[in-house]
């Protein structure tokens, strides 16, 4: 007799369909028949993904409760804020403020200053002598993470952001991010203290994070606001400097 694929034992079939793009499980093959809706449904399938894309490590049994979602969020994590390196100008940031003699690019290392830790990053933005904070408001929806998983799941929000002084003038750096519901409420904020960096520092570049768990269900947007300026108020761009900022969604793998 002619064998067809839903002949196969089912540890071969979910070899085989965990090859396959998640697009085409869930679009495709979920819709073939019972048989193969219930392969693409089992968490076998889903943690084989993971192991084959190395999202898979020891430990992680006991903290996953559904290993399609976690690796759906594995699979998509990237940065969510866009042109994070000031590769391509001010473009998909909103200046909000443009203070003193306004933000500027320069290249890494800078006068008086020095490179960041990730080899990637060749420019920064500076602030001037006037307040100068600039800002990014992600859509999730619009970046693939659909209201029932922020509400029921609630994947980790990490937040990353670079800044430095320069080692001739002091300056002071902020940042605030918020997780918006859909008619712009405040769900849950960080908004550290601002830093001041004295004059004559190291003028090393500092990493500030902060990942948000447990927050309220309903966050729609992420806003993320930075900038500063010097202390000194010296015509110029002597104030703080930022680069490399970050903000991804999903499990630390």
């Amino acid at each position: 007799a002619m064998t067809t694929i839903s002949d196969l034992p089912e540890d071969v079939l979910v070899e085989l369909l965990s090859l396959l793009p998640v697009r085409d499980l869930l679009r495709t093959c979920r819709l073939v028949c019972a048989q193969w809706r219930y392969v693409v449904d089992l968490t076998t399938l889903w943690k084989r993904k993971c192991q084959r894309d190395g999202f898979y490590r020891q430990g992680l049994d006991r903290s996953v409760s559904d290993w399609k979602i976690f690796y759906m969020l594995c699979h998509s994590k990237r940065n969510l804020i866009k042109n994070p390196r000031a590769e391509e100008n001010f473009q998909h940031w909103t200046l909000d403020d443009n203070g003193g003699d306004k933000w500027k690019i320069e290249d890494l290392p800078g006068a008086h200053g020095s490179n960041t830790p990730d080899p990637r990053v060749h420019k920064y933005f500076v602030t001037s002598y006037g307040a100068c904070f600039k800002s990014q408001l992600i859509t999730l929806q619009n970046e693939g993470y659909w209201n029932q998983l922020m509400d029921e799941i609630r994947p980790e929000i990490t937040v990353t952001d670079w800044y430095a002084a320069r080692f001739d003038c002091g300056c002071r750096y902020e940042l605030t991010v918020r997780l918006l519901s859909k008619d712009y409420i405040v769900l849950a904020e960080f908004h550290p203290e601002p830093v001041v960096i004295q004059q004559w520092s190291d003028a090393k570049w500092r990493e500030m994070s902060h990942t948000f768990r447990n927050y309220p269900a309903g966050v729609r947007y992420i806003w993320f606001q930075h900038g500063g300026q010097d202390t000194q108020y010296w015509a110029g761009w002597y104030g703080v400097r930022v680069t490399n900022s970050s903000i991804t969604i999903g499990p630390h793998t």
